[in-house]
């Protein structure tokens, strides 16, 4: 028998009723949305043992992998914890809003929300355990609480969903270095890396590092503990990540694999099963490619709640998941007192670099990484010519650009960028990141200094977003400038100098300089803008048997001094002179009566003015 709609009659109280019923079970539906735990570890990458690592010892870890997706292919876009929380918490990269630099900070326009915020405005309880790191100069993200006692167990009620992030710092790079330490691991059996060298320093901060990953892993175990405990892991999605590549030397700080690639275990229970990705299974594993701009997007969508449109990161799972990406990308502005600029990207096998300063070595003398044994042993070995080509490589200048194939060259010392086999691979990556550079207004075209000058009054990413910014015209003219065996003529460069963007003057500088060809840079020495000034002297020290040199060492020492010329230009000025000019008592004495820092320095830059005087007049 049919039943047709027409046909039956019900009561109006019997309508209402069910109507009622409805609409309370679509409510409790909505309302019924997963607790989000965070717990991030600084300083590592996937040397875990879920990650096939044998050397490593992490139950915890491997357990709650055993009950999660492993991802193979993380990156955190950033090596270097600041610019890659910078990244997360926007769902931005920061070369997007002017974050990218070690320890600096920026405006952001007032209409950029930050993920906390979201969360918070939805009814999330959210809490971050400690450490923030940001590079902005906005204070309040959207945290109810950011502290040491920051938990989800001091949410208003036990109904109130959260999110909560544990950050564990016991892996940090400065924990490598601490003495004494009784090793745990043995150093004769600790995996090497083919670009260190095999010295008993170097093995006992890799067996060093690898107890303090044992001992973050202890750290991972209490917080799912006290999960467990509260009756909460079946109402919570639980993310774990590292913050960036391990704290040794090459890793930290470079934008390589190993310094950008991170574990990330992503564990949904059953019942929220239907905002997994559609491979995921308990213990399974995937090639999907994600990095940390991914990551506030996908706790949005995993909250029920559409990222905004400015988020350039795509959610991996939850209501609102996006496509799959066929490109992840990392990126390098300076680190602490050095400067330098390098983009990167892979599909998860190849890995292209792009080095936009090849006329510098990829370690630079950072006074905190030298902290660390590995470092200095490494530096003084290469010093010495005691080692082979593929650990000495990292001391000297940089290529333009590299490949590296992760499957057969996992150390990334074999570059495949000039081989004739992978020629039609390399015009395609390149042209993808330079796409990418394009895409985001990378706001790394400016020099630093540059960028703080022209957003006085905006911040960066709404000056990099108006038409003020060229980004196009810029990146094209980056990738020539910097491409010596290029198309770009001296010619060209040299009537590109004379434009009245200063911008483009520096990048003519630039090419001009890598070129050797010093004539047109003389004249630049005087230019009005600092950033092309120091340019020009850099370009003029790097030539051999050129007059004009004492007159670069005069002009970078007038830049270098803070009070007048300002912090960011001084670092850059500084940058170059301990570089190429010949150190001698005459130049220590006249840098060693330069200012040391601004009575109020910028936002978060630290005493790197300072640092660098030190380390200058110091060395003999």
């Amino acid at each position: 028998m049919k039943f047709s709609p027409l046909a039956v009659t019900l009561r109006p109280g019997l309508v209402i009723a069910l109507l009622s019923l409805f609409c309370v079970t679509s409510i409790a539906a909505e309302s019924t949305r997963p607790n989000i735990l965070w717990i991030t570890s600084e300083d590592n990458g996937q040397q875990l043992g879920c990650y096939g690592d044998s050397y490593a010892d992490t139950p915890n870890l491997d357990k709650l992998a055993e009950t999660s997706l492993r991802y193979r292919t993380c990156w955190s876009n950033a090596p270097v914890c600041a610019p890659a929380r910078t990244t997360i918490i926007a769902g931005m990269y920061a070369t997007s809003t002017g974050g990218q630099h070690m320890r600096s900070g920026v405006a952001l326009p007032d209409d950029v929300q930050l993920y906390p915020k979201i969360l918070r405005d939805a009814g999330y309880y959210c809490t971050n355990h400690t450490k923030t790191d940001y590079n902005f100069t906005r204070n309040d993200v959207g945290w109810h609480d950011s502290s040491r006692k920051a938990s989800y167990k001091n949410r208003p009620t036990e109904d109130t969903p959260f999110f909560a992030v544990f950050n564990i710092t016991v892996s940090h790079e400065s924990k490598i270095r601490t003495r004494p330490h009784t090793l745990v691991h043995d150093p004769s059996e600790a995996p090497l890396p083919a670009y260190h060298p095999d010295t008993p320093e170097v093995r006992h901060d890799w067996a060093q590092y690898y107890d303090k990953v044992t001992e973050m892993d202890r750290e991972v175990g209490k917080v799912l503990k006290e999960l467990d405990d509260a009756g909460l892991r079946d109402s919570t999605i639980v993310f774990y990540y590292g913050d960036h590549g391990s704290g040794m030397p090459r890793s930290k700080r470079q934008p390589f694999d190993s310094g950008l690639r991170v574990p990330l275990l992503v564990s949904i229970p059953e019942k929220f099963q239907s905002l997994a990705p559609e491979d995921y299974q308990d213990g399974g594993v995937t090639d999907r490619l994600v990095s940390f701009v991914d990551l506030a997007p996908t706790a949005l969508s995993l909250a029920g709640i559409e990222p905004p449109a400015e988020m350039q990161g795509v959610a991996f799972a939850g209501r609102y998941e996006g496509p799959k990406k066929d490109y992840l990308f990392g990126f390098r502005g300076r680190m602490d007192e050095r400067i330098d600029m390098v983009r990167s990207c892979t599909d998860g096998r190849f890995i292209y670099m792009r080095h936009f300063y090849p006329d510098r070595p990829y370690l630079k003398h950072v006074d905190y990484m030298f902290i660390t044994p590995t470092t200095r042993v490494w530096k003084q070995l290469f010093d010495d010519g005691k080692l082979n080509e593929a650990q000495a490589k990292f001391w000297n200048n940089k290529p333009a650009e590299e490949l590296f194939d992760l499957s057969q060259d996992p150390d990334e010392v074999n570059n495949l960028a000039n081989d004739p086999a992978q020629a039609d691979r390399v015009a395609k990556m390149r042209s993808v990141l330079a796409q990418w550079m394009i895409d985001t207004a990378d706001t790394g075209l400016m020099t630093e200094a540059e960028m703080h000058a022209r957003t006085q009054d905006i911040a960066p990413r709404a000056y990099a977003t108006s038409e003020d910014y060229p980004a196009p015209k810029l990146v094209r003219l980056a990738f020539a400038a910097t491409d010596v065996n290029g198309k770009m003529t001296t010619d060209s460069l040299a009537k590109l100098s004379g434009d009245d963007d200063s911008r483009v003057r520096f990048w003519a500088a630039r090419g001009l300089a890598l070129r050797g060809e010093t004539q047109p840079l003389v004249d630049l020495m005087e230019d009005e803008n600092p950033s092309v000034a120091i340019a020009a002297c850099d370009g003029i020290l790097m030539a051999d048997q050129n007059d004009q040199q004492p007159h670069a060492i005069d002009r970078l020492i007038q830049l270098a001094n803070v009070e007048t010329a300002g912090h960011f230009v001084a670092v850059a000025a500084l940058n170059v002179l301990d570089m190429r000019a010949p150190m001698d008592d005459a130049l220590r004495q006249r840098l060693s009566e330069l200012p040391r820092q601004l009575p109020k320095p910028p936002a978060r830059v630290g005493k790197y003015v300072g640092r660098l005087l030190d380390k200058m007049t110091k060395d003999k």
